[in-house]
């Protein structure tokens, strides 16, 4: 194949497109992480209903006992 300046000016057009590709799927996962994280914390840092620790301080009784 004879390389041409418009073939390799294709090629380099082609590669970089590739890493730009790439950087956009890097920072498109980069933001879903942290929304997940966002959205993690904030069910961590919910109460815990009363209902489900009565159940709880239930089962440690009867382990207990």
């Amino acid at each position: 194949m004879i390389d041409t300046p418009d073939s390799s000016s294709r090629r380099k057009a082609a590669s970089s497109g590739g890493e730009a590709g790439l950087e956009e799927a890097r920072l498109r996962q980069q933001a879903i992480g942290v929304k997940l994280r966002h959205m993690f914390d904030e069910v961590v840092n919910e109460p815990v209903p009363d209902e489900f620790l009565d159940i709880l301080r239930r089962a440690d009784d009867k382990a207990g006992a």
